[in-house]
Parts: C-alpha cells; structure tokens; sequence
C-alpha cells in the first residue's frame, strides 16, 4: 500500500519581489509591487486548482519579508520550510514590451533564497509530498542551491516522491557560474532522478548541445533520457509535445495578450495537479494549456484566480 501524503505537491526555489510597470523603467512613474519565482508560481498555479502545495525556500526580513509570506499563506500554501531568516529579498523589474514580450532586470545577488544548502532540505518534508517540482534556476543562483537541489532528488528517490523537473536554462544566470558547460553538468547531475521532465522549447535545446533540431526531434530525445518517465516539451503557442508518443497538443488561441511571464510555470503547476488527479497527460496538457492561457490574459508572474477552475 502507498504512503499516504499529506501534501501533492512542493517545490524548492527562489521567489523575488516583483516590480511592473507598463513602460520603459527609465520613464516609469509608477511601480506595482507583487512577487514573482518559477517554481512558486507552479505551486499557486497547483494550489488554486486544488492540490496542497509547500514551498522551501528562505525568506529575507527586509521589508518585503512578512508580506511575501503573508501572501503566500492567503493563497493557501504550506510555509513550513520557508523560513523568514536574516538577510534581503531579490527584486526584479519588468517592463513591458508589445505582443506581451517583457524585458527584466534583476537585483538578486546575496538574496536569502541564494543561501539555500543541503540543510534546507527535510527529509521528512520531502516524503511528506507526491511529488517535488525542481528547477534550472535554482541550480543557477548559487553553488549551495545547486546542492539543494541534487540533495533533494535524491532524497526523493529513496522515499519513493517523484521529481519533476523544468531545465529553465538562463545564460545570462549561468555566466557567473561557468556559463554553459556549468549549466548542462547540472542538468545531467539531476537528469537520473527525473520522473517528469518539463522543458521549453527553443529555450532549453543548448542542454542537449543542438539548438536547432525541430520539436519532434527534440522530445524524443529527451524521453530518451527519461525513458520510464513523462516529456513534455512546451513550445509556447504552438502547444506542447509529449514525448510518449510524440504527440502535439495544441495550445489554446489567445487575443490580445498582455504579459507572458509566468505562463510555463502556471503550465507546470497545472499539470501535475490534473496527472495527480487521474488524467492522462494528454488531458492534463489540455488543462495545462487553459491555465497558461489565462496567465498571459494578466500582468504579472501571478494573474488573479480563474473565476471557474476546471475540475
């Protein structure tokens, strides 16, 4: 008999304060202020179609500190490993650029979250969930969150937690760190305990040193790399590949779109809440899909709640 689990999903990573406006930040007058990190926008995106989320992290006590987690809680997730520790919170500026493209810029050397270490990670926080949702940036920001990262594969491996994991490779992330050939010693390091691998497609192909082979090509090589696991190979508006069966499932066509920030991530979180809910991946890709869609209708990395949720 399996474990039961009191939560479904939890994903260890960075979170940054968000700072938005809607022209160039030089001419910026005003600034809106949310939050904004790969892998806690999966987990909102989780949570708010149902699933019990957690987050590891730490948490600056600058003045962001107590209001980032005070956010957090009001969307439901569980804190337990996100600690408010000494230090400052990583901050980026988004400005908006037309068709919904954005450009960054980011203070987050030193952050709290780049301190994360092995320490960070439970064992006992880490069997208490269905699955651990992983991530490239996370590996990027710091030698010691790399370690968390790998620690925490493993520690899933040996209690039976499936990891997914979304390579979210960023050069310019990577170049303090020993740029490309750092960036794929991480991804191969992490690459045997994978169960669900959720790259993006042009943007992670340098990871299998081939950028310009075609989608299809692409997926089955990586399901060749996880070969008992889930592919599922975002390509933005042109849907997702499946690596299973080398299926495309069609995006969802969306007018109008304001910011896609976030939208992967919320595809994510999506996912894997509808593979723990029973469905296949074809119908949870299709799931995934309206929950992106919705995301790049809104500014920001987190877009308010859907007004009805798929079941």
């Amino acid at each position: 008999m399996k474990p039961v689990r009191p939560l479904d999903l939890i994903g260890l990573g960075e979170c940054m304060v968000e700072l938005l406006s809607d022209e160039p930040l030089g001419h910026a007058v005003f600034l809106k202020r949310s939050y904004g990190g790969d892998i806690l926008n999966s987990l909102i995106a989780a949570q708010r179609e149902g699933s019990r989320t957690g987050f590891i992290t730490r948490v600056g006590n600058d003045p962001f500190g107590s209001g980032l987690r005070s956010d957090w809680q009001a969307e439901g997730l569980d804190l337990t490993c996100a600690p408010l520790v000494e230090g400052e919170n990583g901050i980026y500026f988004i400005s908006l650029l037309p068709g919904g493209e954005r450009e960054f810029t980011y203070r987050r050397a030193g952050s709290a979250a780049s301190e994360l270490s092995p320490e960070d990670v439970s064992q006992e926080y880490v069997a208490s969930a269905r699955t651990l949702l992983l991530s490239g940036i996370t590996q990027a920001i710091s030698p010691g969150a790399q370690q968390a990262t790998l620690h925490a594969a493993q520690l899933a491996r040996d209690c039976g937690t499936q990891v997914a994991f979304d390579p979210n490779y960023r050069p310019r992330l990577w170049e303090p760190r020993g740029g490309f050939s750092a960036a794929r010693k991480a991804f191969q390091e992490v690459l045997p305990y994978v169960d669900v691998l959720l790259p993006s497609y042009p943007a992670d192909l340098p990871l299998l040193d081939d950028q310009y082979q075609d989608p299809l090509h692409a997926v089955k090589r990586l399901q060749g790399m996880v070969p008992q696991g889930i592919v599922a190979l975002k390509c933005g508006e042109d849907g997702v590949y499946l690596g299973s069966d080398s299926q495309r499932i069609a995006a969802q066509t969306v007018e109008n779109v304001l910011d896609t920030t976030g939208a992967g991530d919320a595809w994510n979180g999506v996912f894997l809440h509808a593979l723990h809910s029973g469905q296949s991946a074809e119908q949870a890709a299709g799931q995934a899909h309206r929950a992106a869609a919705h995301t790049i209708r809104h500014r920001g990395a987190v877009p308010p709640p859907r007004a009805h949720p798929s079941p």
